[in-house]
């Protein structure tokens, strides 16, 4: 019997572990629909081809208020590279000051605003996150990192506390990094006599 209960708690622990599991990544990123203040919808892969900075803020947040201006500067910076800043507010009262935020903030890059619930599939947590959150999306559409803090991990603090320099770097990694090649074919062509 003691073995039994050794053995299931064992199991739980695992199961337990697997699924608070940090998220995939790399990992091709899903669709994701932003709300846009003007009631049409935008869509996340209407800009594959891009290098996508997507940001997770809530309007009322000081250091999200900080982080869009940032953003903004570098949508500035690096719109000419082929990146595209897109914002997504989801605190309770998003739908209503998304566009109090974009014009008190300087905001120059598409935000709108989502819901709680599709933030975490998206980012593929299972505990509410701390703001601001980043997810680093090549042009192929591989979600190629995330900087989504939970209070436990003390690396997405980290690159977010200096984010002017640290999302640069990013970006900077990612437009360096060439696409792998094409794989040829293995297939050999029949030699003609």
């Amino acid at each position: 019997m003691r073995r039994f209960i050794v053995s299931l708690l064992a199991g739980l622990l695992l199961a337990t572990a697997a699924f608070t599991a940090a998220p995939q990544v790399p990992r091709k990123a899903a669709e994701f629909v932003i709300q846009m203040p003007d009631n049409k919808q935008l869509l996340l892969s209407s800009y594959r081809g891009k290098t996508v900075v997507l940001a997770f803020m809530f309007t009322t947040c000081p250091h999200c208020q900080k982080m869009a201006g940032v953003l903004a500067q570098v949508q500035k910076e690096y719109a000419d590279k082929g990146v595209q800043i897109l914002g997504v507010t989801f605190d309770q009262n998003a739908a209503s000051q998304v566009q109090r935020f974009v014009q008190i903030f300087g905001v120059n890059f598409p935000c709108g605003y989502s819901n709680l619930k599709s933030v975490m599939d998206f980012e593929q947590i299972t505990n509410p996150p701390f703001v601001p959150d980043l997810i680093f999306i090549d042009k192929a559409g591989m979600v190629r990192s995330q900087y989504v803090p939970d209070g436990t991990d003390p690396a997405p603090e980290k690159f977010l506390s200096n984010a002017d320099v640290n999302i640069r770097a990013e970006l900077d990694k990612m437009l360096k990094a060439r696409p792998a090649a094409p794989r040829q074919a293995t297939h050999k062509t029949p030699e003609v006599d």
